[in-house]
């Protein structure tokens, strides 16, 4: 033990200091921003009148939107990503390929929030297309999800060794094939982290889901603070929220990654 704190003396220090000062900061923010009364209020209208049920509901939503436009982002992200990677041969690869990079110049190069807006209120009216607040976000975000997951696919196709493609192929397996159960598998596998990385910012990016009234995390603690007047526990506790979230996703990319680097090592 002495030796310990011989070896380490200076460290012991430096973490004693951090905590005091963090200890003199806390008791200042709790005697000079009156934290006790902020909380009581709070806590009537988070526990007494309900508000923890628009909490729950906006929790629900965050995680549905992102789960669904993760989802559809996938799936049209590996769609525009084999389109990107196919020999321009023909004129019709051409023409698709230069449709998908219009897509995914506009996702791309316009904010979230004004895609949610422009489809919201005025390209799914044009369409006809009659969807609740919520499963709009979930169109909307899966789009936008598509165009950032189809470069980072593009980038995983092309991590891929080629000759995985040319031993499909010469077994017989057409292009599309060896592309969706050779090539495209792998290739998930070298992007898992990007892939999360895309999930964690969908369940950020959800906070704007309120512009068209869908209820979220941001929009409930939103609501919290217009009813009681009192903003700054909410929004520390909504900022808790998404931490503890993007943790717990952080945390289940990383168990994957080590169950694949598992199964790598026994085969």
């Amino acid at each position: 033990m002495i030796k310990f704190l011989k070896k380490h003396w200076m460290d012991i220090l430096v973490i004693i200091c951090v905590v005091a000062l963090l200890a003199v900061l806390c008791m200042s923010v709790y005697t000079r921003f009156r934290f006790e009364k902020k909380w009581n209020i709070f806590w009537d209208y988070f526990v007494e009148n309900n508000g923890y049920r628009k909490v729950l509901t906006g929790l629900q939503n965050t995680v549905y939107i992102a789960v669904l436009g993760l989802a559809i982002g996938l799936v049209i992200g590996t769609l525009i990503a084999v389109v990107k990677v196919l020999p321009g041969y023909k004129k019709l690869v051409r023409y698709a390929q230069t449709v998908c990079n219009i897509y995914v110049a506009f996702f791309r190069g316009t904010p979230i929030v004004v895609q949610l807006l422009l489809g919201y209120y005025i390209l799914l009216p044009l369409l006809g297309v009659q969807l609740s607040q919520v499963n709009s976000c979930v169109l909307i975000f899966g789009l936008n999800s598509g165009a950032y997951i189809s470069e980072i696919m593009r980038g995983g196709i092309n991590s891929v060794d080629p000759g995985q493609l040319e031993a499909a192929r010469a077994v017989g397996l057409p292009f599309s094939v060896s592309m969706l159960k050779v090539v495209v598998p792998q290739a998930v596998k070298n992007i898992l982290p990007t892939l999360g990385n895309e999930f964690i910012t969908l369940i950020k990016e959800t906070a704007v889901v309120g512009y068209v009234g869908a209820m979220d995390i941001t929009k409930a603690f939103q609501d919290q603070g217009s009813n009681s007047y009192e903003y700054m526990i909410p929004y520390l506790v909504m900022a808790l929220i998404y931490i503890i979230l993007v943790a717990f996703i952080a945390f289940l990319v990383k168990l994957m990654e080590r169950r694949l680097a598992k199964s790598e090592r026994r085969n």
